[in-house]
């Protein structure tokens, strides 16, 4: 990908701004961050749950998962991509550039 981000800052109600090196800003929503995670783990269980025709009706939840989920670390991974630590425990996505871009919200120009 040729762009790449440029500005990373946590937004007061708890989403993400990434700014990107063609002036693009997205927003995104650490919950939509987390239902996207491309670890295999993350992919084998968004698959299993497509496909599973009997869902419970109640999931039980740890205790990390009751709580507010907060990104609390993002670190880079070379220059293609980002490893996102969740308050959850999450830590195996490595989020690509193009992965990103397609995620989140586009921000309007003023």
């Amino acid at each position: 990908m040729s762009v790449y981000p440029t500005q990373l800052k946590r937004l007061d109600d708890g989403r993400l701004e990434m700014t990107w090196s063609d002036g693009e800003q997205r927003r995104y929503r650490v919950g939509e961050l987390r239902k996207a995670c491309p670890c295999a783990t993350c992919r084998e269980k968004r698959s299993a749950e497509d496909g599973d025709k009997m869902k419970t009706l109640l999931k039980v939840i740890s205790p990390e998962e009751a709580q507010p989920l907060m990104v609390q670390h993002m670190e880079p991974v070379g220059n293609y991509a980002y490893k996102i630590t969740y308050s959850d425990g999450h830590d195996t996505g490595i989020y690509t550039f193009d992965h990103l871009r397609a995620l989140g919200e586009k921000v309007a120009a003023p």
